[in-house]
C-alpha cells in the first residue's frame, strides 16, 4: 500500500517509516523541516506544515493510509501553540483524507488525554476524558482524538487512535536526553514516595502497533472508531526505571525527594508566575509534571491484543540493553 506518515522525522514517525519500508510499502513522509534520515531513505520526502489546510490536503492525495504521528508534546506553552499543531492540524489531515478518498487513518494520541492528576491503575479505554486539564497538551490531543474517532465511517474512511505511553528507546531526542540533562545538573527530585507504577512502551513496539492497527482497520472491523492504550503490558516502578537509565549513563541515582503536595504547590506557584510575568522558557515544575512523576498510571491493553493482535515483540529487558548500547557509544 501507499502510506503517508506525518511527523515522519520525529522519534516515533521515523520508526513507522522504517517498518513500512521494511515490508515493502511505498511511503510519503511529511515533516516541518528536512531530516537527513528521510533524505537517505527510499521515501517521497515532503516539507510542510499541516496547520496549512492545503498542505495537509496535498499530502493526502493518492495514498491508501495515513499514519498521523505529527504533533507537539510538552508541559508548558501557549494554547495557540498546542491547538494549532495538535488539534487544527489533525482536522486538516482528516479533511485531506476525506477529500482524496483515503481509506484508513491511524492517529497517534496519548494516554494523557484521560489524565486528571489522579492515580490510574489498570484502567481501560472506557475511562472518560477528564473534566479538568492540567496543561494544554493533553487537552488539545483529546480534542484531536475526538475528531479522528468522530470521522470514522465518513465517506469510506476508517479511523482509530492509539495511545502509546512514554515512548522510549534509541534515537530519542526528548525524553531520555532531558532526563539525563537534569540529572547531570543535579536538578532531579523524586516526587512522592517513589513507589508509583507506570506503563511505558519501547519505540519499535509502538511503531509496530500502528502497522497492525492499520492492517486491521477495515470497514466493519472492531478497530474502526476506537482508541487503544499501547504499552509494554508490564507496569514498572517509575523511579527504579529512572535509576537504571541514569546508571547506564554513569550518573548517580536520584537521592533527594519532595512530597507530591509540595511539588503540586510549587508547580502552581511557578505556573502562575510564568503566566502573570510572561516569563520565557518553561517552569521546572508544574502540576501536570508533579502528578505524572508521583501517581500510578498504567493501563489495560487487552483491547489492542484482542482487536489487532498487539503484543510487544521487544521485551523491556532487550529494549534497555539496546538503549544502554546507544548511551555507551555517546
Amino acid at each position: 500500500m501507499k502510506a503517508l506518515v506525518t511527523g515522519a522525522g520525529g522519534f516515533l514517525g521515523l520508526y513507522i517509516v522504517e517498518k513500512l519500508l521494511a515490508r515493502g510499502d511505498s511511503v510519503r513522509a511529511i515533516a516541518r523541516q528536512r531530516y537527513p534520515e528521510l533524505d537517505r531513505a527510499d521515501v517521497q520526502a515532503v516539507q510542510g506544515d499541516l496547520r496549512d489546510a492545503q498542505t495537509a490536503a496535498d499530502a493526502c492525495q493518492g495514498v491508501d493510509v495515513v499514519f498521523h504521528a505529527a504533533g507537539v508534546a510538552g508541559i508548558w506553552g501557549s494554547w495557540q501553540h498546542y491547538y494549532g499543531s495538535n488539534t487544527l492540524a489533525t482536522g486538516n489531515v482528516i479533511a485531506g483524507c476525506l477529500q482524496h478518498g483515503v481509506r484508513k487513518l491511524v492517529h497517534t494520541s496519548s494516554p494523557s488525554v484521560t489524565f486528571d492528576g489522579g492515580d490510574q491503575m489498570g484502567v481501560d479505554e472506557s475511562i472518560p476524558y477528564p473534566q479538568r486539564w492540567l496543561c494544554h497538551y493533553p487537552h488539545t490531543k483529546a480534542l484531536a482524538e475526538q475528531q479522528v474517532l468522530g470521522a470514522n465511517g465518513r465517506d469510506g474512511l476508517s479511523t482509530c487512535s492509539l495511545r502509546p505511553h512514554l515512548i522510549w528507546g534509541p534515537r530519542d531526542r526528548h525524553l531520555i536526553p532531558r532526563l539525563l540533562q537534569r540529572a547531570a545538573k543535579s536538578q532531579l527530585r523524586r516526587v512522592g514516595g517513589g513507589t508509583n507504577l507506570i506503563d511505558m512502551v519501547y519505540v519499535e513496539n509502538a511503531a509496530q502497533a500502528h502497522l497492525q492497527a492499520a492492517d486491521a482497520l477495515e470497514p466493519g472491523s472492531p478497530v474502526g472508531g476506537r482508541a487503544y492504550f499501547i504499552s509494554q503490558g508490564e507496569p514498572i516502578n517509575c523511579w527504579q526505571w529512572i535509576s537504571e537509565i541514569l546508571a547506564m549513563a554513569k550518573l548517580p541515582p536520584v537521592t533527594k525527594s519532595i512530597s507530591f503536595s509540595a511539588a503540586w504547590r510549587i508547580g502552581l506557584i511557578l505556573e502562575t508566575a510564568y503566566r502573570v510575568c510572561r516569563l520565557t522558557g518553561e517552569p521546572r515544575m508544574t502540576r501536570f509534571l508533579a502528578a505524572q512523576l508521583a501517581k500510578h498510571h498504567y493501563f489495560d491493553i487487552r483491547r489492542a491484543r484482542s482487536d489487532f493482535d498487539y503484543s510487544p515483540q521487544i521485551s523491556t529487558t532487550e529494549g534497555m540493553q539496546r538503549l544502554a548500547g546507544e548511551l555507551a557509544s555517546q
